[in-house]
């Protein structure tokens, strides 16, 4: 019974913190912190004259912060079936999930150096460090509400985007027949006219490739009208979820708790 104690307790420490419970919170603000100044060294080691001066300090702290990580994920992998309980193999099921991959990969590079890894392959493993960032949706609302309308605006989200690889594909096209025979350095083949119709649709306009003939501009013209809409489909998309995200937990925080956020029985 004490160990069944002890390890729900730890499962509550790891949760999210709920009102009153100072440990659950004080854990919370400790990985956010070391979320939080992990990637700022990871940012500072780019400088090289920092690298050299502090790389022992450096080194320590990325020991630290790897270590408290690890010792988070055997945690969350140990209350598994507390996460998990109705599933038949919970600490599978939490193993294979979103947010515990991303504490592996976030904790992964530290390790593969001891089982003898290329360091090629390691200099291009250690950019999964970057996903520590992502380890912030759990204690974050606005974070989680994000996803959530990814989520729920994903089907949209496809339909827009599929529309604007399209509308892309036919402008570079568009502009290979038409521009080809006069420019072939910048049009030289469909491929290549993708740069001007990315830059022209996401109305960037680097401005190194540009139509020089009369129905090329015609076109150009018209396709950068069409890049306007095409980006404001998305925008308008990902807006209105958030629009009913936000009206959802507005709502939802003005009911009362009905229950029990620890044992999950329903309160009288």
């Amino acid at each position: 019974m004490k160990h069944k104690h002890i390890r729900q307790r730890v499962f509550f420490i790891i949760s999210k913190a709920e009102e009153g419970d100072r440990a659950s919170r004080a854990f919370d603000l400790t990985i956010m912190a070391l979320i939080v100044l992990s990637v700022t060294a990871i940012v500072l080691q780019s400088f090289e004259n920092l690298a050299l001066r502090f790389a022992n300090w450096f080194t320590a702290f990325e020991c630290v912060t790897v270590a408290v990580f690890t010792l988070e994920y055997a945690a969350r992998i140990w209350t598994a079936d507390l996460l998990y309980p109705n599933a038949e193999h919970p600490r599978l099921k939490y193993i294979l999930s979103p947010m515990a991959l991303v504490d592996l990969c976030a904790i992964l590079p530290f390790y593969l150096p001891f089982l003898g890894f290329d360091m090629r392959f390691l200099r291009l493993v250690r950019l999964f460090r970057l996903l520590r960032m992502f380890k912030l949706g759990r204690y974050s609302e606005a974070l989680q509400t994000v996803v959530a309308v990814m989520k729920e605006s994903a089907s949209q989200l496809i339909i827009s985007i599929l529309m604007c690889l399209f509308i892309m594909l036919s402008s570079a096209i568009i502009m290979y027949t038409v521009e080809n025979p006069v420019q072939p350095e910048q049009f030289p083949n469909v491929i290549a006219s993708l740069w001007w119709a990315i830059c022209t649709l996401t109305t960037v306009g680097y401005g190194d490739v540009y139509p020089v003939t009369a129905i090329g501009r015609l076109f150009a013209s018209i396709i950068s009208l069409v890049g306007i809409g095409i980006i404001a489909i998305p925008t308008g998309i990902i807006a209105a979820g958030f629009s009913k995200a936000i009206g959802q937990t507005t709502q939802t925080k003005q009911e009362p708790k009905s229950y029990c956020p620890y044992c999950g029985k329903k309160l009288e």
